[in-house]
């Protein structure tokens, strides 16, 4: 197992722990009555999808494509 995968699968599990940490905020009470008044989340719930989501995608190309 090469460096790049090792890097790969651990951009994959942050992602995935960013992405699921992103969405217990957005169901948390505070967040469900900002949302329902401005239509919007959070900014630190927007990071935390944006982050994961990001994470998450490096990780796979990491790991599925070869230099």
């Amino acid at each position: 197992m090469g460096v790049n995968q090792i890097i790969g699968i651990a951009l994959l599990v942050v992602g995935a722990i960013l992405l699921y940490f992103g969405y217990q905020s957005s169901q948390a009470l505070d967040e469900q009555v900002f949302e329902t008044f401005t239509g919007r989340f959070t900014d630190s719930t927007i990071w935390l999808f944006i982050l994961g989501a990001a994470s998450a995608v490096v990780g796979v190309a990491l790991l599925f494509f070869k230099r």
